[in-house]
């Protein structure tokens, strides 16, 4: 499995496991712990969650699924940002690692910017830190501006991340903000890889993947972790669209087939405001 390298030197795998929408409905959990736990086996082992996601529900999946296999996996949780203050972020740590069954996240994000100042959020998270409840700490859907901020203030330059809505018809980061994190070496977490499967009924990469012996799906990843520091985090809950996805991350995509898809897909010209879902 390709790595992608966090700035304080960790090294991550660029494939994880999206977990969005998942835990919510009884009927599908035998096929979602199985999911997980096939991820682990297949080298998927960065799991990405969220304290919103089914309010809780996802983390109490993600929990059950790494039951005795907790130290191979790569937690990421997030944060809601009304809870992003001193007080309320250990509390909210708290809840999640319950639900994660775990006495660590891996990798601790801001969801999205609220109205807590960013200096309060950075002084929970090196809190957190320092009282080992979090390893690493991150921020999701902080725009060029937010990040200019953020990167000013003590523990700043310290983010592990940027999670963010990057796919082939998403591309508006790489006009300035893609570049300037690149600069400083901090990845980007591309969510919604595949446009949660809008991408696969595009007639385009359709003809594109097949002319090329792959999946419109795999043709999507493939282009996302041909990227330079981006880790991907497709959602899936059954084995077999798993293995399709690992089976991405072993695709090569050529300088040519990088070109077609550029021009199926056009990088932006201009600033594009941040997109988010």
């Amino acid at each position: 499995m390709k790595t992608v390298l966090l700035p304080g030197g960790e090294a991550v795998p660029a494939l994880g496991m999206g977990t969005w929408n998942m835990g919510d409905a009884p009927s599908r959990r035998a096929d979602e712990l199985a999911t997980l736990r096939l991820g682990l086996d297949l080298g998927c082992t960065l799991v990405d969650t969220a304290e919103m996601y089914g309010e809780g529900l996802s983390e109490e999946l993600v929990g059950e699924a790494l039951q005795g296999r907790r130290d191979e996996a790569f937690v990421v949780s997030k944060v809601y940002p009304h809870n992003a203050s001193k007080a309320g972020m250990v509390a909210a740590c708290e809840r999640s690692l319950r639900r994660l069954r775990t006495d660590r996240i891996d990798l601790y994000l801001l969801h999205w910017r609220g109205s807590v100042p960013l200096a309060e959020t950075l002084q929970a998270f090196m809190a957190l830190q320092k009282a080992g409840k979090i390893r690493h700490y991150g921020i999701s859907n902080l725009d060029m501006a937010d990040m200019k901020e953020l990167w000013a203030l003590p523990g700043g330059k310290d983010v592990q991340a940027n999670q963010l809505l990057y796919n082939l018809t998403r591309r508006g980061i790489e006009w300035d903000l893609l570049p300037w994190l690149r600069e400083r070496r901090v990845p980007v977490m591309a969510y919604s890889p595949i446009e949660q499967a809008r991408l696969l009924r595009h007639a385009g990469l359709a003809r594109f993947a097949k002319n090329h012996g792959m999946l419109p799906s795999q043709a999507a990843l493939a282009w996302l972790l041909a990227q330079q520091g981006v880790i991907a985090i497709p959602k899936t809950s059954h084995p077999d669209r798993l293995r399709e996805n690992v089976a991405a991350a072993q695709i090569q995509l050529s300088d040519e087939q990088l070109a077609e898809l550029d021009a199926l897909f056009q990088p932006p010209v201009g600033p594009v405001p941040l997109e988010m879902i």
